[in-house]
């Protein structure tokens, strides 16, 4: 890698523009390969020849494009986004967890729990009900909890769903990917989360999250389920295409 610090004093565009364009140049190249930390930044200013605040907009430009991010206490790290160009976004009926965790998946566990109804769920199901089925799973990866999704739904759609719960098997695969095949839309909002309310497991690097809540719909009157998919923001890009 060959850097000559005096070249970024020729030129009239901003000192943090150029820095960008180079390590934009770098990473794209595979010098600094997906997954890879970058050197700190103390490093970067001096083989640049600029201003830590200077290296900093630089950075946070390539943050903003989802090519770099930044692990609290760690440093800066390449992400793989610049290789997913054709990945399905949110846009499209189906699991939005399978669709913005960059990592692997391995393993999927589930645990549920019959409970009352409350006015949280009275809020967010919109439905006549008797009772609610609460739903967690956690996401997996060579057996470390990476993710993790709470699911509530009113008990008569178990039924309608033809679900035995004694089976949970049959209620992942429902939820985690059935359920979009029958469903005719879906609303996702996305918000920010500080911390992923699993109590069983810690996920990785849960201290700040990307959270996905999302209403299924079957049919027009009310959603059949309610999710919330936590994914830290370390291992999460969310996409969206959108075409006219």
């Amino acid at each position: 890698m060959s850097i000559k610090p005096e070249d970024f004093q020729k030129t009239k565009r901003p000192l943090f523009a150029v820095v960008y364009d180079k390590l934009y140049k770098l990473i794209m190249d595979g010098t600094f390969p997906p997954d890879s930390r970058l050197p700190t930044e103390p490093e970067l200013a001096k083989l640049f020849g600029v201003s830590r605040m200077t290296l900093r907009n630089a950075l946070s430009r390539l943050q903003e494009d989802g090519l770099v991010k930044n692990i609290h206490g760690k440093g800066n790290f390449i992400t793989k986004f610049h290789h997913n160009k054709n990945m399905i976004g949110l846009e499209k009926l189906g699991n939005p967890l399978y669709k913005c965790f960059t990592g692997n998946i391995d393993n999927v566990e589930l645990h549920f729990r019959i409970e009352l109804i409350s006015d949280y769920a009275k809020q967010v199901l919109n439905r006549n009900m008797t009772a609610v089925v609460a739903i967690e799973r956690w996401y997996k990866s060579n057996e470390q909890a990476v993710a993790y999704a709470f699911t509530i739904m009113a008990i008569e759609a178990v039924s309608e769903l033809n679900l035995d719960l004694q089976d949970e098997q049959q209620l992942l695969d429902m939820i985690d990917k059935k359920i979009y095949e029958l469903a005719n839309s879906a609303t996702i909002e996305l918000r920010r989360s500080d911390s992923i309310p699993s109590q069983k497991y810690q996920i990785l690097n849960e201290e700040d999250c990307d959270l996905l809540v999302e209403s299924v719909y079957i049919s027009d009157k009310y959603p059949v389920i309610y999710n919330k998919y936590y994914i830290p923001k370390e291992s999460s890009q969310i996409t969206i295409n959108a075409v006219k």
